[in-house]
């Protein structure tokens, strides 16, 4: 009898240490809740003001735009990997560049450098139509599909060079871009309206200014805002160096 127990506890053991019981679960992250933690403690204690971008932080869900393995850490005050070597930016970043564009309800926005597509997310919810451009090309064709997912009407994502940026659709109100060259391209400027901002990283790596354009008569006024680091263009921009 004795001999028939142990031989009980022991398929009894088995079948748990194969269950997993008696261990603790894994712990749920509730993200909607760090998302609006993500606006209190990383946006406004750090200067972001403006409501609308506030309100567009606490709206998009950026555990869509990162891998799954990643999503737990979403809304930590720093970039994540994406694939193919590049990132997506941290919320400060994200919600300082975008409020730096000052955008109105009908303005059109040039996105250089769509990586993960949160961004133009963002964009879209302040802006009347967004046009964002990655060079790789598995990149854009995955933010393509999470903006649809996320039915985000008005972006349009296109596989190509940046750098050129996107004449058959310019002017521009507004120009903002997530990748370093070490110089402002001159398309860019072109393509951006009278009036217009550009928000842009200048420089080498570990060495970048964001720098805040305005279009003024035809000619740039040029400020540092912050200083950045962020993955560096390429295409056109790396043979202009």
């Amino acid at each position: 009898m004795c001999r028939v127990r142990r031989v009980w506890q022991f398929l009894i053991l088995a079948v748990l240490a194969a269950s997993g019981c008696g261990q603790k679960p894994a712990p749920v992250v509730d993200l909607a809740s760090e998302r609006q933690r993500m606006v209190q403690e990383q946006l406004m204690s750090r200067g972001i003001h403006e409501e609308r971008v506030l309100a567009a932080m606490a709206k998009v869900p950026r555990e869509e735009f990162v891998p799954k393995e990643t999503r737990p850490a979403s809304y930590t005050d720093q970039p994540l990997p994406i694939g193919y070597s590049q990132t997506i930016s941290q919320p400060y970043v994200v919600a300082f560049m975008t409020e730096q564009l000052q955008l109105k309800r009908d303005a059109r926005v040039l996105e250089i450098g769509t990586g993960s597509g949160y961004q133009a997310a963002i964009l879209a919810e302040l802006a009347a139509e967004v046009y964002t451009i990655e060079i790789i090309e598995p990149l854009a064709k995955n933010a393509e599909a999470t903006l649809a997912r996320l039915s985000y009407k008005n972006v349009h994502v296109k596989a190509g060079d940046g750098y050129k940026g996107w004449p058959e659709s310019a002017p521009f109100d507004a120009v903002i871009v997530t990748c370093a060259p070490d110089h402002v391209p001159q398309p860019l400027v072109d393509q951006l309206k009278e009036g217009g901002r550009m928000i842009i990283p200048v420089g080498g790596l570990g060495e970048q200014e964001l720098y805040l354009l305005e279009k003024k008569n035809g000619q740039l006024e040029k400020r540092t805002v912050l200083p950045v680091r962020f993955v560096p263009m390429t295409g056109e921009a790396a043979k202009r160096q």
